[in-house]
């Protein structure tokens, strides 16, 4: 059974019709990118797996419980963890201290002032920060670090309930070409230590093509093409929301489809 099951999928704001009846999986181990120009309804989608919004009709069935109708806090609990498009951090608190904060909400124990970030499972949080090559920073202050490194912060945060699941909003959104393919390669590692699976936006077309094991894309809300993404690419249907006619992936430069 697949481990994400998402099927006939809608939803509207006003008389915009911004998900129109999609249906894709996910299965352990797998990167999966879900693509789009802008306004095709990736962000909604997202959403609405995460429990953000609530959607209109359809069906979203994480490890066989459905999610439509669940709070944000109980999907997270279920093991759906989530990265943001912008990453922040708690700037006056240390890295291990960020992650030591992640580890406190995963054990419910945030209602609680007595209870410090910093005498919380610092080895458990030490070991995350290994996972993703910041452990050597630990107790430098969170304001201090290169956006790059945020990334792979908020990465280590984003595991500290042990997702099966993580939701990724535009991982490498300001980051230089090399930092993003090594957020990425960093990311599939973890997929693969951990068994678990990522859905992923992203614009880069570079990290889609050199990181997804299989792509679906969105445009008006309904789904246009899934497959593997070399498949996907020689699509002429994708290749006309993208870039019109006259234009392919292959001309275009990394970064274009935006």
């Amino acid at each position: 059974m697949s481990l994400l099951r998402v099927e006939g999928l809608g939803k509207s704001f006003g008389g915009n019709r911004a998900v129109d009846g999609i249906a894709f999986s996910l299965e352990r181990g797998e990167l999966l990118a879900l693509i789009g120009p802008n306004g095709a309804g990736k962000s909604t989608t997202f959403d609405m797996v995460n429990g953000q919004l609530r959607a209109d009709s359809g069906s979203i069935v994480f490890d066989g419980v459905e999610l439509i109708g669940r709070k944000p806090r109980d999907i997270w609990r279920r093991g759906v963890g989530r990265t943001f498009q912008i990453a922040e951090t708690f700037a006056s608190l240390t890295v291990v201290e960020n992650v030591q904060m992640a580890l406190l909400s995963a054990d419910a124990k945030l209602y609680s002032f007595l209870s410090r970030a910093a005498d919380h499972r610092r080895d458990d949080a030490l070991a995350l920060l290994e996972q993703v090559g910041m452990k050597a920073q630990a107790d430098r202050p969170s304001s201090v670090l290169a956006y790059g490194d945020v990334k792979r912060v908020e990465l280590a945060i984003a595991m500290a309930n042990a997702p099966k699941l993580l939701l990724m909003d535009e991982p490498t959104a300001g980051m230089a070409p090399k930092e993003r393919n090594e957020l990425m390669a960093l990311t599939k590692r973890l997929v693969v230590e951990r068994g678990m699976a990522v859905l992923f936006t992203e614009h880069s077309m570079d990290v889609v093509f050199a990181h997804a094991d299989r792509m679906i894309v969105l445009a008006r809300g309904r789904l246009i093409a899934e497959g593997r993404p070399l498949d996907v690419r020689d699509d002429p249907q994708v290749q006309a929301v993208y870039f019109g006619s006259g234009r392919t992936f292959e001309k275009a430069k990394a970064g274009v489809a935006s």
